[in-house]
């Protein structure tokens, strides 16, 4: 047995490594140039829920760390839910191919490798991909998530926020997104402008802003992601027959134009788990795992309010045993706050081109452990294709040695299947029957329509003038509203400690209530 004073540097990382429980196997420890495939860098399966980063320029190799993540979390029992932004992971449903380089590969991380294909279900958002398509409701998705993707202003947002309020109060479902078409359209009409007014502080011009943002997103084919049925969250938390945990990828299909909607649907999913999932503490392995690609496209352009309530939501979820992983390019892409929630750090090759690259490779290395193995700065300008810099978490929650890392091969295939394969697939897929056909309920725009019509007559004690609403039994009443009194009101109360302190309160109903009305999650139960 190798003893602290006669091991080698490479040997002395690993041993910060060693795992009691179960663990991911990443590869092995790379010292001057050569690779020892005795020692092991692995993450902790018990840590997994403390979150990561995944994080790399283009063509180093951050995908096959997906892959090579996702299949042994299939492995371990653990779903998995990953945005395929690029159509390359596709592969996770074939066994891999054979071949030199990755013999060389397995040899260098003293991996068994083996061909394997691993439980793979394909959604796509909206009615227009090969997947098996998948939507949200305009009332469950909310306000603030819906401003992200329709690129909202602060006052366009509380703007919006109480457009929803008035629709809560009247027992207006707001299912697509025509509902809500016909709800901004209703309240700037000469019928509805008293029940503007009664809203306060909400400008025509700002409501005729998101009527004109809800216009471009359908022509962008947002259309086919509002409506019903919609997703429940249990269907990607599934396991097979062999007890592998399924693996979800959501494909961008039609909505390539609005890429945004991607990051933030599985946002969405996210808090909507957070609302339903019993408080677990500390686990042997996770309930889930989400894998947020292309992360900068959550945080662009986002209000202070909606990267507050990201940063709230990933700091409470690990309660419930969910684990989030965010890969992008620059750790810069991702906000301090939630950087410093995430316990891995696996960050693949910088460049280091302009000024502006410089800067970002500086801040990434100040982030790190303190190394005397490692000139980190030159260390991340210089890595291999599929080696990356890593530390995680050990079993004790104490941060790993920094580890020159040459990554494992992924088992599965590496690259796309093509759209006829996942078409067949979806097609074969027991979610087809729940989630294949499009229904259309009765809602905001069926009322309204028939109220500016003048048919029929409100009867008296109608809620709102509304006709139909209660009577037809057809349109269940909605949940009560978060209470936004004010244009500006969010902001106000998710800046203040009262606020703060409730949500570290989070296992308490109360708690959850909160976290609920902050992302405007208005999902009947």
């Amino acid at each position: 047995m190798t003893t602290e004073s006669t091991a080698t540097p490479a040997q002395q990382i690993a041993a910060g490594y060693a795992v009691g429980g179960q663990a991911l196997e990443l590869g092995t420890v790379v010292v001057d140039g050569t690779v020892d495939p005795g020692a092991q860098i692995r993450i902790p399966l018990a840590t997994i829920n403390r979150h990561g980063l995944i994080a790399g320029a283009t063509g180093t190799g951050k995908t096959k760390t997906l892959q090579v993540i996702a299949e042994q979390l299939s492995a371990a029992g653990v779903p998995v839910v990953m945005a395929d932004v690029k159509g390359d992971l596709s592969g996770l449903s074939k066994p891999g191919e054979a071949g030199d380089k990755t013999a060389q590969r397995a040899k260098d991380t003293g991996d068994d490798w083996a061909p394997t294909a691993f439980p793979t279900e394909f959604l796509s958002l909206g009615t227009s991909g090969v997947g098996v398509p998948v939507r949200a409701t305009m009332t469950s998705f909310g306000p603030i998530l819906l401003s992200k993707v329709l690129g909202l202003n602060a006052t366009q947002e509380s703007t919006l926020g109480l457009i929803f309020h008035w629709a809560d109060q009247k027992g207006l479902s707001l299912l697509d997104l025509k509902d809500l078409r016909a709800v901004i359209q209703y309240l700037t009409s000469d019928d509805g402008k008293p029940e503007l007014k009664a809203l306060g502080a909400v400008s025509p011009a700002t409501a005729g802003v998101i009527l004109r943002a809800l216009v471009n997103l359908e022509a962008e084919g947002g259309d086919t992601f509002f409506g019903e049925p919609e997703l429940e969250p249990k269907d990607l938390m599934r396991v097979d027959a062999q007890g592998r945990g399924v693996i979800t990828l959501l494909e961008l299909g039609a909505q390539a134009a609005r890429p945004a909607l991607f990051s933030t649907f599985l946002m969405w999913v996210l808090a909507d788990l957070f609302t339903t999932l019993p408080e677990i503490g500390d686990v042997d392995k996770p309930k889930l795992v989400f894998f947020f690609d292309e992360a900068h496209l959550l945080f662009a352009d986002a209000s202070k309010a909606f990267l507050d309530q990201v940063e709230q939501t990933v700091k409470l979820i690990r309660s419930k045993g969910v684990g989030v992983f965010f890969c992008t390019q620059l750790p810069t892409d991702v906000p301090n706050d939630v950087l410093s929630q995430l316990g891995a750090r696996v960050q693949h090759a910088l460049r280091a081109f302009t000024p502006d690259d410089q800067k970002a490779l500086s801040k990434t290395v100040r982030t790190y452990p303190k190394t005397d193995v490692y000139d980190l700065e030159k260390a991340l300008t210089s890595l291999g294709i599929g080696e990356a810099i890593v530390t995680v978490l050990s079993e004790q929650g104490a941060p790993t040695p920094v580890a020159w890392t040459r990554m494992r091969a992924p088992r599965s295939l590496m690259g796309a299947i093509g759209d006829d394969a996942i078409k067949a697939a979806a097609q074969a897929s027991q979610l087809q029957a729940t989630y294949g056909q499009t229904v259309d309920r009765e809602s905001a725009y069926e009322i309204l329509n028939a109220k500016l019509n003048a048919v029929p007559a409100p009867e008296e004690g109608d809620a709102g003038g509304f006709a139909g609403v209660e009577a037809s039994g057809e349109v269940e009443p909605m949940p009560a509203p978060a209470q936004r009194a004010e244009p500006g009101i969010v902001q106000q109360v998710l800046a203040s400690s009262a606020f703060k302190s409730a949500l570290r309160s989070a296992a308490t109903v109360a708690g959850r209530e909160i976290t609920r009305s902050i992302f405007g999650v208005g999902r009947r139960r």
